[in-house]
């Protein structure tokens, strides 16, 4: 069993499409295991796209996932990352089949209602990043 990030985007929440997104999830046999609603900074922001802060689309980035409050869920799974990113779809939703979540429910490459760890690594650093010792209960 591993475990996993997810980050319910603001146009999920927009669209309130909250839980039928952890419905999916709870349907695929995920357990939640850590769960809240916060307003993600521009510090955390930075520190969690750092791989493209630099980049000229970064502000757009910033400004569009510090819109409004978000869901940050822990899941636990068997092989979760992998599991996860398959019922999702690809990043851009324009790509994402119908019966993915993408698919079903996003815009674009960045509208596209889920944030998802790509690797067990990065999964254990981000959810160090959001969940303190004791919020996961796994």
């Amino acid at each position: 069993m591993t475990n996993t990030l997810i980050i319910l985007k603001p146009d999920c929440m927009a669209k309130k499409l909250a839980g039928s997104v952890v419905d999916r999830f709870e349907k695929a046999g995920f357990e939640i295991i850590g769960a809240k609603m916060i307003r993600l900074t521009p510090e955390i922001l930075r520190d969690h796209y750092a791989h493209v802060a630099s980049k000229p689309f970064y502000p757009e980035i910033e400004q569009f996932m510090g819109s409004r409050p978000v869901i940050v869920l822990a899941l636990r799974g068997q092989d979760a990352v992998a599991r996860v990113r398959d019922l999702l779809g690809p990043t851009d939703s324009r790509k994402a089949p119908k019966g993915t979540i993408r698919g079903d429910f996003g815009t674009d490459m960045m509208t596209n209602v889920v944030h998802a760890s790509d690797s067990d690594e990065n999964a254990r650093i981000e959810l160090a990043r959001f969940f303190r010792p004791g919020e996961l209960f796994a």
